[in-house]
């Protein structure tokens, strides 16, 4: 069988051409496995745009399907339909920024959530706090302490956001930990807030706090690069939400926080960002300068995202907290999206009940972000009970974990909540390797016209290119059929967590034996990392919790009791004393 010119379609659609085209790979029986993402890679880099036998029977031993020669030579026609408006829908590939019309809910039928109490009381600022001679380590205070010091005007917010300022530009060379700087936009609002104060006005806790933002966030004042050299000089010339929500609250961002690149690991176009406690070690990713500049009081607090654990992971290794809300507890808009059903914006802290003060100020929907809830309050309450907690165990969880000293430590944190009267349960849960496999499609996806451009081309990590690639050829079908698996599983995470308020989720690794962080990255449950020591080297150890769909609350209740039994909070590391 020859082409037919002529029966090519002068008008097809984009999406009409991608539907034909897995059509005609459906009536040869092959819709649902690699060969129509092969194929179709192949047509795109035709040089004639045409498709041939014998591109069709490479795919087809590529992909292990087994075509008969008839079903090869019946295939050319219709698929050469589909070619000729292949380069139209490469060129109407839609840009990051463009939300998906599907939006993933971590709700599962049959299991109800009752909205968690909006009570916010935080603790008291310690009693006679006075003005320190020297400022340089304020801001490795606690929030509360350092918000009385701003209310009672003892020190000025312009005096905070010079020191933070500072702090950044004298640590970065050993940290790299910024992107850049935002000295204009932070002291024109300190000015504002200090004579805000003067009038008697004061927002809050956060009233003249700096913090910093990981670099996919968009914020007025300077680029928003993605860590990637491509985008070092791109403005995103407007706030994103979680930007302006916390600039009403009175916080005065000082700085853009390095990612790595695309938000992938800790290497940016920069270089790598560096763990305070031992700078030969990276800081772990992606929100690598969020974890970083927390840990070394270069800011109050810091916001990153977490898709399949960056807040977690770089909380962990720097030795401070990080909150990952349930999935639509915070707003994504004007944030570089890395999986539309995966991603989750989040406050990196020293301490549990700074990320509560934090979220309570960044939570709730904006009108943008439709995924974010409006029907679940947040809150936080310092005197609320653990008594009758139930927090659950995978045994295995604890024994798989090969580091001695990250286990002992373990150990210890359940000790201390065995010891503080709650209730420690053996559970087994699901697991399930399909988490990166979906985020890894929609990276593909979002970052298509990243790649038509070629910016790809020199990655500071060059699997990374190589793997989002390759997740273009995964076709939809397979896409939608993991997203069912996604939705069994999050059915069976809710039966085996429905007696408990809070799990032990592990260490923070890519492997579901040794963490339940990529099946709860999955189901949308929020988790948290704690400290819990050090290691002989000095460096810090950490465990994370997940708690209920949306009680971040009870989660961060259950945290603080480690934090506090253990001792390791609000640690300085060694080489950021001025």
């Amino acid at each position: 069988m020859t082409d037919d010119p002529e029966r090519v379609p002068s008008r097809l659609s984009p999406a009409e051409a991608r539907r034909q085209f897995l059509k005609s790979c459906s009536a040869a029986g092959v819709s649902a496995s690699l060969f129509p993402g092969v194929l179709w890679a192949s047509v795109q880099q035709a040089p004639t745009g045409r498709v041939t036998e014998a591109m069709i029977r490479e795919a087809a031993a590529l992909a292990g399907v087994a075509l008969a020669e008839a079903d090869a030579r019946a295939l050319v026609t219709t698929l050469n339909r589909v070619a000729a408006r292949v380069d139209e829908l490469h060129a109407n590939a839609p840009g990051n920024d463009a939300p998906s019309a599907v939006h993933f809910s971590p709700r599962v039928a049959g299991f109800p959530i009752a909205p968690p109490s909006a009570t916010f009381r935080p603790s008291a600022a310690r009693a006679g706090l006075t003005r320190p001679a020297a400022l340089d380590d304020v801001l490795l205070w606690p929030l509360v302490d350092l918000a009385d010091l701003v209310r009672r005007r003892l020190v000025s917010a312009v005096e905070l956001a010079e020191l933070s300022l500072a702090r950044l530009e004298r640590f970065n060379p050993r940290l790299n930990c910024v992107v850049t700087l935002l000295r204009e936009r932070a002291l024109a609002q300190a000015r504002d807030l200090d004579r805000e104060l003067v009038a008697g006005k004061y927002r809050g806790l956060l009233h003249g706090l700096p913090w910093g933002v990981k670099d996919i966030v968009a914020a007025r004042g300077g680029p928003t690069t993605w860590g990637t050299g491509a985008y070092r000089d791109r403005v995103i010339d407007r706030d994103a939400t979680v930007v302006t929500r916390l600039t009403n609250a009175g916080a005065v961002l000082t700085a853009k926080l390095t990612t790595g690149e695309l938000a992938f690991g800790d290497q940016w176009f920069g270089g790598r960002t560096n763990n305070p406690w031992n700078p030969e070690q990276g800081s772990s990713g992606s929100s690598a300068g969020s974890g970083a500049a927390p840990a070394a009081g270069l800011v109050a607090f810091a916001v990153g995202t977490d898709t399949g654990g960056s807040i977690l992971s770089p909380a962990v290794r720097c030795g401070v907290v990080g909150l990952r809300p349930t999935f639509g507890r915070v707003s994504r808009h004007g944030v570089m999206a890395a999986g539309w059903t995966l991603d989750k914006v989040g406050p990196i802290c020293r301490r549990v009940e700074d990320c509560a003060i934090v979220l309570h100020a960044i939570a709730g929907p904006d009108g943008q972000d439709l995924a974010v809830a409006a029907d679940m309050p947040i809150g936080w309450d310092v005197r609320a009970a653990t008594k009758g907690k139930r927090v659950g165990v995978v045994p295995k969880l604890i024994e798989a974990e090969r580091d001695a000293e990250t286990r002992a430590n373990a150990l210890k944190a359940i000790d201390a909540l065995r010891a503080a009267g709650i209730e420690i349960r053996d559970v087994t849960v699901p697991q399930s390797d399909i988490a990166y496999f979906i985020e890894y499609i929609e990276r593909a996806a979002g970052f298509e016209t990243f790649m038509q451009a070629g910016h790809d081309a020199n990655m500071a990590i060059t699997n990374i290119r190589r793997d989002l690639r390759a997740y273009h050829l995964v076709p939809a079908v397979d896409y939608l059929q993991a997203n069912r698996e996604r939705y069994k599983l999050m059915e069976a995470y809710a039966r085996a967590t429905r007696e408990i308020d809070v799990m032990v989720a592990g260490s923070v690794t890519l492997q579901a034996a040794t963490s339940l962080n990529p099946i709860t990255s999955l189901t949308g449950h929020p988790a948290i990392a704690v400290p819990t020591g050090f290691r002989a080297n000095g460096t810090p150890t950490g465990l994370t919790f997940a708690g209920r769909l949306y009680d971040e609350a009870g989660l961060l209740v259950v945290a603080r009791v480690v934090e506090q039994a253990l001792g390791v909070a609000g640690r300085k590391p060694p080489g950021v004393s001025p």
